[in-house]
């Protein structure tokens, strides 16, 4: 018995132990709360990845600028 450890009808078990301890009064709320987590979680995430999308464009950018910009430093710099 203790060798196969948790069966499925051990968490059924559980659950109902669960819904009967807290009520169905609280669960719709606590539900309700880990909706919303999560969807702020999905939106911060979505947010950061569109961030770093923003970055690598603007990093790019700069990239494609830097070598004009060194060529016109070389030229001052041996006008001088």
């Amino acid at each position: 018995m203790i060798r196969n450890g948790l069966e499925p009808w051990h968490l059924l078990i559980v659950g109902i132990v669960v819904i009967v301890l807290f009520g169905s009064k609280k669960l719709p709320d606590t539900a309700r709360a880990v909706g919303k987590s999560l969807r702020i979680l999905k939106s911060e995430t979505k947010a950061m990845k569109d961030d770093g999308e923003r970055g690598r464009v603007e990093r790019a950018g700069e990239r494609a600028e830097q070598p004009e910009e060194k060529s016109e430093r070389l030229g001052e710099r041996r006008a001088d």
